[in-house]
């Protein structure tokens, strides 16, 4: 994206997020990240002759065969990482009742997830969905190309409203042959992905960023409304003084959330829930520390 095309207002907002995410990771997140996303695990270096001791397992039949001597595989450890970013840029992130939009916090935990992995020397990639995969970005290293991931979260314009996570999830499993640590930066409005989600977590470490906003778990009483779904586009009118309606509504969002955290945990997928005014940098400390106390147990 060239920056020139970058209407003002955006490249400062992209500057205000870069010196703020750099910040946090440098000063409240260093070494969270490395000590908890270390090396996934072993690849090729060399072959060599086999020595005494070796593990048989280690022998390389093929170079064994043409060379008439014994040779093993050695492995070393993978430092590098891959790390993929899966943002939901659907019309229902484009919603908040207090200071931002989903989006717009979405595109923060973006980039603070993406300058940890940087300074971790980790490759970083982007998948922007809807219903559609609208934008794929391939993993590179750098802080430019960190930058590019910033801008396209920030200045992406979706083409479509809808949400399809397991299309998003279907794609990724094709294109990322390699394990990867993925982030799906999501609110979840949406069904059907448990099949799609399983095959990611066999393939990669997945985490789910789930964004929410109080409002779409307590409807206050203001009264006759109108009620515009952001996906759909549908308008109900609907009475906020009732307290039946009140308390269904409040309920309903609760049996979503309940849903949510249960697939997730039956899946073995980790979960960081954010509600869109919380401090995520709070959230995201709980979660290394977390993920930390698995590894040590």
């Amino acid at each position: 994206m060239d920056s020139t095309t970058i209407p003002a207002s955006v490249m400062a907002q992209i500057q205000r997020i870069r010196i703020r995410t750099q910040r946090i990771v440098n000063d409240m997140l260093s070494g969270e990240y490395e000590s908890v996303f270390k090396g996934s695990g072993m690849i090729f270096k060399e072959v060599r002759e086999y020595v005494p001791g070796d593990d048989v397992r280690s022998i390389d039949w093929n170079v064994t065969a043409r060379t008439g001597h014994p040779h093993v595989k050695v492995m070393t450890e993978e430092h590098e990482q891959t790390v993929m970013l899966m943002v939901d840029a659907s019309a229902s992130g484009r919603f908040g009742s207090g200071t931002r939009f989903k989006s717009e916090l979405a595109a923060e935990l973006g980039a603070v997830l993406a300058y940890s992995a940087i300074k971790n020397n980790d490759r970083v990639g982007l998948l922007i969905f809807t219903d559609e995969v609208e934008l794929f970005v391939r993993p590179q290293k750098g802080r430019k190309h960190v930058l590019r991931v910033i801008r396209e979260i920030l200045c992406h314009t979706p083409g479509r409203r809808g949400t399809d996570l397991a299309k998003a999830l279907d794609y990724l499993n094709q294109v990322v042959k390699r394990h990867a640590i993925v982030f799906i930066i999501s609110d979840f409005m949406v069904s059907d992905y448990e099949t799609a989600l399983r095959m990611t977590r066999r393939k990669h470490d997945t985490i789910a960023v789930a964004i929410d906003d109080i409002r779409e778990a307590v409807l206050p009483d203001v009264g006759v409304v109108a009620v515009r779904d952001a996906e759909t586009g549908e308008e109900t009118i609907v009475d906020t003084g009732l307290a039946s309606l009140r308390a269904a509504y409040a309920d309903e969002a609760q049996r979503r959330i309940d849903a949510r955290r249960t697939l997730l945990e039956r899946l073995r997928v980790d979960l960081i829930s954010l509600e869109v005014e919380e401090d995520y940098v709070r959230a995201l400390h709980r979660f290394f520390r977390m993920r930390e106390r698995r590894l040590l147990a």
